[in-house]
């Protein structure tokens, strides 16, 4: 019977073997990952069928996961006082997830874009024009979802300082003050230290190096940059700070609370296999 000229040629199991050993086990000589042509040279084959085994395989090694375990002590009693506070808050207190999303621009595209219609999504040029930046403080209420919020030209101690009063301003005097802060030498600068001991109803908590997920600010972060700032045509810095104070406003009168689940157990049990995994490896 004469061969079907569009049929696929079959591969051996070896070859098939061979090709998987080769991407698991194996670099390119001139490259750090395998491509599908390179791949696809080095074994003789198309690069059809290079894509056809990594399918069924489920390889890509073109795709890359960054990670950072913490191995040190103080990374779990950082762990468990900062989920501590979202899981059993103290009583007549109030936690606050606090930081500063910094060295935001106010872009202005270099010509006008198309607006949306049937079968066609909104258009923005790819280059821009820069008119400055400036700084966001901001806390986040876990009880409410509300947020404290203000923009400053840059984040040194004094700008910080100076937010950390109107956290005072805006909050119930007779509630104490939990933040929740990384690692920045901003947060640690002596004068902040001596400010925080001057006014006891603050309490300063740090999240472990290298641990940013663990303040929920962060989630609020990640909101206003998708929906107000990334695809903003901002011509000017009070532009900007105007359209970030807009969002503040909005998002206040009808807040959306962040709920953390993830136990202290949970989040360890996590890094625990993640250490045995990278241990196969080693």
């Amino acid at each position: 019977m004469p061969r079907n000229p569009h049929s696929i040629p079959s591969l051996s199991p070896r070859k098939v073997q061979a090709v998987v050993e080769a991407t698991l086990h194996s670099k390119p000589s001139n490259a750090t990952p395998w491509s599908v042509r390179s791949m696809a040279r080095a074994q003789g084959i198309s690069r059809m069928a290079v894509q056809r085994i990594w399918k069924q395989h489920h390889l890509k090694p073109h795709g890359v996961k960054t990670f950072k375990l913490r191995r040190n002590q103080p990374f779990l009693e950082k762990l468990r006082d900062v989920v501590g506070l979202y899981l059993n808050p103290p009583d007549r207190a109030l936690v606050l997830g606090v930081d500063e999303k910094s060295q935001i621009q106010a872009l202005d595209r270099t010509q006008p874009g198309l607006p949306m219609k049937k079968g066609r999504c909104g258009t923005m040029t790819h280059d821009y024009k820069r008119h400055g930046t400036t700084t966001l403080f901001a806390a986040l209420s876990r009880l409410d979802g509300k947020v404290i919020g203000d923009c400053m030209p840059r984040h040194r101690h004094q700008e910080f300082i100076r937010f950390l009063k109107k956290i005072q301003a805006e909050t119930r005097a007779e509630l104490d003050l939990h933040l929740i802060v990384d690692n920045y030498a901003t947060h640690q600068h002596p004068r902040v230290q001596s400010w925080t001991r001057r006014h006891p109803p603050f309490h300063l908590h740090f999240v472990p190096t290298s641990s940013s997920w663990l303040n929920m600010v962060e989630r609020w972060f990640r909101e206003i940059t998708d929906k107000r700032i990334r695809r903003g045509t901002l011509r000017s810095v009070p532009e900007l700070i105007a359209a970030i104070k807009e969002y503040l406003d909005n998002h206040n009168q009808n807040p959306r609370v962040f709920v953390w689940t993830a136990s202290v157990e949970r989040i360890m049990s996590k890094v625990a296999k993640c250490k045995e995994a990278l241990g196969t490896l080693h």
